[in-house]
């Protein structure tokens, strides 16, 4: 089989930032990027060598502003990166010119190493040791390959033992740290015996992929593998076939094929420019195409994010008018769920989605609520002053012009920005209220005078008692509001996105 590491996949919670790190600052190429196999709505970026060589790739599922995991037993820790050993002094200096976080050099198991931090906080070691890559990468001095890989386990006798089935033997020890080695790379099992255990999320490692020659050596893993912990059936993930399994110490192992490689949707030269998308999201790809955050190269024009009190993105379709459409999902939802239905509604709309702050069991939602219609009050009105001062915010930030923005809400974001209406008059000019109800038990007279307003209920919705009491409250603030009754009930139907096409 082939020998040694095949990749190593880390999670990340701000794209752009990551981009920056791994194909700005350390020269990596970014080899692919595509729609998660497992989950269409993650963006999985891939970086590696000049081809993509299987040893030389790292990627990262991108959980945009998503919760950050614990450093612990059961996970990877730290990826290192082959550099030039004469390279270690021109890597401190451009860590250093960079303000990128760096210590070092130190020497571990004989090697001169810098332990480098990325945006996400997760160690990244640049060691010197003559490693050469597969593909040389066009800046002398860019890694070449992954050198190893440090697990955190409780069990360093049966992590061990399960590690050696992949090509790799003991190796030296240093302190609580046992030096695995195979022909091309190593892997460094720590003892972290008597520490708390791994929490999964972002700036996380989440997992090691070995080398496979091919499927019937994956295949033969699989059958050897037999009962263990979380053993898979192979899955087909078009650039190599894989199986996953948890280590005696809860480590998420993978084995992958060399083969068929990253080049086979896209040319060698061209590797990395296109957003694909596994085959079976194939009838998704146009709203996964919205949905997925953007990110500019290095180099290229992009879109400064600001550090607004709302988690919020920005999505600009090729060909924008300059107008906006900001969207507030309903419950459970974020800051992407809207994004395909506004596309659909306004194709050259810059769409800006933004994720209510208050949490229900875990879910998001734009203020706290007692029951399904009793709403907290004060909460309502702390959380409408926050977003009229983020509407502000962003207008100043991204360059929006207010007189060309409509503000659309579906459910509880709907209800937030009907009380929005009444609380901050002159902030929602024009607003798509989608099953929206009166969220104020006493909303305040407020002059609507220039405000417009499609209002969209289900004639089956539950909550369509409530919607007649926020028109009345519009209707007396003078907005022009357009109210209709759907033959729907509180989900969208194919006659919300007709409606707000139209009257947008």
């Amino acid at each position: 089989m082939s020998g040694g590491l095949h990749h190593v996949t880390a999670i990340t919670a701000r794209v752009q930032a990551n981009v920056d790190f791994y194909a700005g600052f350390l020269g990596l190429r970014l080899v692919k990027q595509t729609a998660g196999f497992a989950d269409g709505e993650q963006l999985h970026l891939f970086y590696g060598d000049a081809a993509a060589s299987p040893g030389s790739l790292v990627s990262f599922l991108v959980w945009e502003a998503g919760g950050r995991g614990r450093t612990g037993h059961g996970q990877p820790s730290e990826i290192a990166l082959a550099v030039p050993p004469a390279s270690i002094g021109d890597w401190l200096a451009r860590a250093l010119s960079a303000q990128v976080p760096v210590e070092g050099p130190l020497r571990e198991f004989g090697e001169p190493v810098l332990r480098l931090k990325d945006p996400d906080g997760i160690i990244v070691k640049l060691v010197g040791v003559d490693l050469p890559a597969t593909a040389p990468l066009p800046d002398p001095i860019a890694p070449t390959r992954l050198r190893a890989v440090t697990l955190l386990t409780a069990e360093p006798g049966a992590s061990a033992e399960f590690v050696a089935r992949f090509g790799y033997r003991e190796g030296a020890r240093e302190g609580a740290t046992l030096r695995m080695v195979s022909g091309a790379d190593a892997v460094d099992l720590r003892d972290a015996t008597g520490f708390f255990p791994a929490i999964p999320g972002t700036g996380m490692i989440d997992h090691v992929a070995f080398r496979a020659a091919d499927a019937d050596t994956l295949r033969a893993t699989r059958r050897a593998l037999g009962t263990a912990p979380g053993l898979t059936e192979v899955h087909d993930r078009r650039y190599f076939l894989s199986l996953y399994v948890r280590e005696p110490g809860g480590i998420l192992i993978e084995q992958a094929t060399d083969g068929p490689g990253f080049a086979i949707d896209e040319t060698v030269e061209n590797l990395g420019q296109t957003l694909v998308f596994p085959p079976h999201e194939a009838a998704r790809a146009a709203e996964l195409r919205v949905m997925l955050p953007q990110f500019a190269r290095p180099g290229e024009e992009r879109i400064p994010m600001r550090d607004l009190p709302f988690i919020h993105r920005l999505y600009r379709p090729e060909d924008p008018d300059g107008s906006v459409l900001v969207l507030l999902h309903g419950t459970g939802g974020n800051e992407s769920d809207l994004m395909p239905l506004a596309h659909s509604i306004a194709p050259h709309a810059t769409l800006l989605g933004v994720r209510g702050r208050s949490t229900e069991e875990g879910i998001n939602r734009w203020f706290r609520r007692f029951d399904a219609v009793t709403y907290d009050q004060d909460d309502i009105r702390a959380e409408a002053a926050a977003f009229a001062g983020f509407v502000d915010g962003a207008l100043r930030s991204y360059g929006l012009e207010a007189d060309r923005m409509t503000f659309l809400g579906y459910s509880n974001g709907a209800n937030l920005l009907g009380a929005m209406m009444l609380l901050h008059p002159g902030t929602v000019r024009r607003a798509i209220l989608l099953r929206g109800i009166a969220a104020l038990e006493k909303p305040p007279a407020a002059d609507l005078a220039g405000s417009s307003v499609l209002l969209l209920t289900g004639a089956q919705d539950p909550f369509a008692r409530m919607a007649p009491a926020l028109e009345a409250s519009l209707r007396q603030g003078g907005a022009a509001l357009d109210a209709r009754l759907l033959p729907a009930g509180h989900g969208l139907t194919e006659a919300d996105r007709e409606i707000a096409a139209g009257w947008i």
